[in-house]
């Protein structure tokens, strides 16, 4: 019973197929032209022997009879599974036999054209393979040649020769020099090679001949291995295609990585005169104005970035960079509801950038006075895993720290810990913790958990080194674990104010001033700089440490470090 049905339904599909109307070559773009079959019990009989056959693997009788049912028919499809069958079997010989019955009898169709080729150049008949080749070529129109180029490339490739492949491509592209697909796909080509005389003089030529085309400009620009002379070459281009956005856009990141942000920025410019809503210049102005810190500039261009994205949405543009300057904008001109409403726009599918949303808009919701909203939001956040969780949880305890309930966040961060055990987030939101309530003990028993699950851990290092040696207590030991720290992330200025402050404990005052001269000159952060004015102040140069305490408060006046600083040496600024 089983195998009557079975028997049922492929006729069903088969007489399905047979009976729909042939294909012309024009209605299909090259694909099949089928016949009209009169599906019989022993035509039924004999594809399904070939198929049973294949089933049991025994290819080569399967081949045969697909092919025997094909010529009969003249049915493309059939010539197709007995090449199937041939390919699973290995039957190179009986492959390229199907395929060319397939090329035979749909000799408009391209997927049949590119199974004979693939099959010569595989069993190594390189000369059959450029005739064929050559004759896909002279049979493509100017239309569809560009895609018979690319599909030429493609089936070169399988040519282990890679010197014969390379041969091959330029003699059969030759007669086709004037074609700006051609001429582009030599030079990159010869590039491949190894031969950038060759590809110059072929992409140079491909842009004489098509002194608007974009592409001829970028494929030069390119090949040119003197980076200047690359960036002049483009801009050649540009200033005789003043419309060309593909050319300028590459002429203005060229400029940016020569760190030339003013000639970049004139390019963009440029770029939104002739197209205004071009979302990848909008978000090139954006950016630029924010890092020269034009916050109204950058909060017009990123602005009018997000509403063309919202337009036309792109999945391959992202909009979080954009949404997360947006918001620092807002923020920084105490709009807490314009913040609050661009990093809403963050979606979860960005997990990263949506985490760090998340943990914004929370702390933005309990600055403006509603922490239970801002706790409610980190808890009902959407979450991957148990690592982005305990995230969240250490953005909650902080919440509460800031807020003064130093208890709670405590609790919260050890009931979470009983859950997430060994979480380094965790340990280390307790451990910091720990030490702002005076718990010095607990402190230290999680920096050092935490070092020993992750040994690697620059951080843990550095505050447990940083706690022993401001609080005089150990330094040595202090000064040793800060250095570890220092190993890790030798360029970390955090770690290196810690070093100094060590070493400025131990009594080595003039090497924790270079030290201390080292982390300020990185970031010149106001916790820092109260420590280099100390060090400046121990050695008599009183007016340079009021100089670098001054600069710190006017930017930071709120740090405690700063504050109790100034208030311990009793110093008036």
């Amino acid at each position: 019973m089983k195998l009557f049905r079975v028997i049922l339904t492929l006729s069903a599909v088969l007489a399905a197929a047979a009976h729909l109307p042939s294909a012309s070559a024009e209605q299909t773009g090259g694909a099949d032209s089928l016949p009209n079959i009169a599906v019989t019990e022993q035509l039924i009989q004999k594809y399904l022997s070939a198929e049973l056959a294949f089933q049991r693997g025994e290819r080569f009788a399967a081949y045969s009879s697909m092919m025997s049912i094909a010529r009969s028919l003249r049915d493309p499809r059939l010539a197709r599974r007995a090449l199937e069958f041939a390919v699973a079997g290995s039957l190179g010989a009986e492959a390229l036999k199907a395929a060319r019955l397939w090329r035979e009898i749909s000799p408009q169709s391209d997927e049949a054209a590119q199974a004979v080729v693939g099959l010569l150049i595989s069993s190594g008949r390189i000369d059959e393979a450029k005739a064929a080749l050559a004759q896909q070529l002279a049979s493509s129109d100017a239309a569809s040649l560009p895609t018979a180029i690319a599909l030429l490339q493609r089936q070169l490739a399988r040519i282990q020769d890679r010197n014969r492949a390379y041969a091959l491509l330029r003699e059969l592209l030759e007669p086709y020099g004037d074609v700006l697909d051609a001429r582009l796909t030599l030079a990159q080509a010869a590039m491949v090679a190894g031969d950038r005389a060759t590809a110059l003089r072929d992409a140079r030529a491909a842009l004489a001949k098509h002194p608007s085309a974009d592409l001829a400009a970028l494929v030069l620009a390119q090949i040119i291995e003197d980076r200047a002379e690359a960036i002049e070459s483009l801009a050649g281009f540009v200033k005789k295609n003043p419309k060309s956005r593909d050319a300028r856009l590459a002429y203005a990141r060229a400029l940016i990585e020569q760190n030339k942000i003013t000639e970049a920025k004139s390019q963009f410019a440029q770029l939104l005169v002739h197209y205004p809503d071009d979302r990848t210049t909008l978000y090139a102005l954006g950016l630029m104005a924010a890092q020269a810190g034009d916050m109204r500039e950058a909060e017009s261009y990123l602005s009018k970035y997000i509403d063309a994205l919202n337009e036309q949405p792109d999945r391959e543009r992202d909009s979080t960079q954009a949404l997360m300057v947006l918001a620092q904008i807002a923020e920084d001109k105490n709009d807490t509801a314009g913040a609050l409403k661009w990093l809403e726009k963050i979606e979860p599918d960005n997990q990263g950038s949506y985490l760090s949303a998340i943990l914004r808009r929370a702390m933005l919701l309990s600055k403006s006075k509603d922490p239970e909203a801002a706790r409610a939001l980190l808890r009902q956040a959407e979450v991957r895993n148990d690592d982005e969780r305990a995230k969240l949880i250490v953005g909650e305890a902080q919440l509460l720290r800031d807020a003064g309930q130093l208890d709670e966040a405590l609790r919260l961060v050890a009931d979470a810990l009983e859950s997430f055990k060994n979480n380094i987030d965790l340990l280390y939101e307790h451990a910091m913790l720990a030490e702002r309530a005076k718990q010095f003990d607990l402190m230290e028993r999680e920096l050092r958990q935490l070092i020993q699950i992750a040994p690697d851990n620059q951080h843990a290092y550095n505050a447990l080194g940083y706690s022993l040696a401001d609080r005089n207590v150990r330094v040595q030991e202090g000064f040793e674990l800060i250095s570890k720290a220092n190993q890790l992330a030798p360029d970390d200025p955090y770690i290196l104010d810690s070093l100094g402050w060590a070493e400025f404990r131990l009594g080595r005052i003039e090497q924790a001033l270079k030290t201390l001269q080292r982390a300020h000159g990185i970031k010149p952060d106001a916790e820092i700089a109260a420590h280099l004015g100390e060090v400046l102040w121990k050695l008599g140069r009183e007016d340079e440490a009021k100089a670098v305490w001054r600069s710190a408060n006017e930017k930071d006046p709120k740090n405690e470090t700063l504050k109790s600083t100034l208030q311990r040496l009793n110093i008036k600024l």
